[in-house]
């Protein structure tokens, strides 16, 4: 058996400049090989702390105007900044992208194991959705970026040697977009150890990016008209036009610390998920703490939520079908315990000893 420990190991995401689910797999990625570098396109250490511990090398883009928060600016410049790395030294390269980190170019000696967080989402699969409420002149305008970077993205799908998807709906989206096989392995959830409580408040809680692809907005609609008390933790774009939207029985609590998101958790009636998700990591975190999930039947939750036993599905992308749902449904037939038992199948301890196996057997069969 090859000690991991020797193998000389590099690892590579798109941009270290903030912190969500994408991040919580590095960390994991770290503790197993603690002491790989990370090589990304930006890294900003004001608003990426997690990566303190971390040697990161960035690309050119470090030093361009704007591209640490606004990369968005320079789309046609994420793919080329990664060509500039050089891999040579290293046995194994592992990116973890859902976007253009995949391009690095490496030798056939070097295995390059991609984790797909997701086939670039305003590309393929969530073009309708990123686009959703921008004006007709954006979109218009964007038409020749978005062929030119589906032609690029299709070029550099086929650069890893494995591809590795976080979800069942990932890995359809790779066989689907870049027609290539791929396994799963679902990503790490830091999972509560304090014991369920009893709701002892009676508001729903969204826990969310506050982006257009998110679709919150169909929540925010259905609890104006259901007058249920809703709390939206998170930010985004969509902040001030979700909040115009609201009326007073929703509040926005805006970015909080995790031991502020666990005090919300444990004390919801259900955490509502009203986008199609790639995997979606609150819904798991939820079920941590014993509480539901109301989510629409799409995506990536339909695998870590039971319907019926840990939540309840939505079938329609729509604040009429969430409000039907929410009338119907017995939350308190949702055993915590079940919810519990349930988000265990997705703990970091499983995603490191499962992923090391996988990469050390992949590095075994090329060697």
């Amino acid at each position: 058996m090859i000690k991991n420990s020797k193998l000389k190991v590099a690892l590579v995401y798109d941009r270290v400049n903030k912190f969500g689910g994408a991040e919580r797999v590095l960390l994991a990625l770290h503790e197993i090989f603690p002491d790989a570098p990370l090589f990304t396109s930006v890294y900003n250490p004001q608003t990426a702390s997690w990566a303190k511990d971390i040697y990161i090398q960035s690309s050119f883009l470090q030093k361009l105007p704007l591209p640490k928060d606004k990369h968005e600016y320079y789309p046609y410049l994420m793919g080329p900044a990664f060509e500039t790395f050089n891999f040579d030294e290293f046995e194994i390269v592992i990116s973890v992208t859902h976007e253009f980190a995949k391009a690095i170019i490496t030798k056939p000696k070097t295995l390059h194991i991609c984790y797909c967080l997701n086939p670039v989402g305003y590309l393929w699969s969530g073009y309708e959705a990123y686009f959703y409420g921008k004006p007709v002149w954006f979109k218009y305008l964007s038409y020749p970026l978005i062929n030119y970077l589906r032609w690029y993205d299709k070029i550099i799908s086929h650069r890893p040697d494995v591809y590795v998807s976080i979800s069942q709906e990932v890995k359809k989206r790779i066989k689907k977009f870049y027609n290539l096989e791929s396994d799963v392995i679902y990503p790490p959830v830091t999972l509560t150890s304090e014991p369920a409580t009893q709701n002892t408040c009676d508001y729903y809680l969204i826990v969310s990016r506050l982006a257009s692809e998110k679709r919150v907005d169909i929540a925010v609609e259905a609890f104006n008209k259901l007058k249920l008390p809703l709390k939206i933790i998170g930010t985004g774009g969509e902040t001030q036009s979700l909040k115009e939207l609201a009326n007073d029985n929703i509040e926005f609590l805006g970015y909080l610390t995790d031991s502020e998101v666990a005090s919300y958790y444990k004390n919801c009636r259900a955490v509502v998920i009203p986008g199609v998700e790639d995997f979606n990591i609150v819904a798991v975190e939820a079920q941590g703490y014993g509480k539901p999930v109301i989510a629409l039947r799409a995506g990536g939750v339909t695998e870590t939520v039971i319907d019926n036993k840990t939540g309840y599905f939505f079938d329609s992308q729509s604040a009429e079908s969430l409000i039907n749902l929410i009338k119907l449904i017995k939350l308190n037939k949702i055993r915590p315990e079940d919810c519990i038992e349930n988000a265990q199948k997705f703990s970091k301890e499983r995603f490191k000893k499962e992923f090391l196996n996988y990469v050390l057997q992949h590095y075994q069969k090329t060697n």
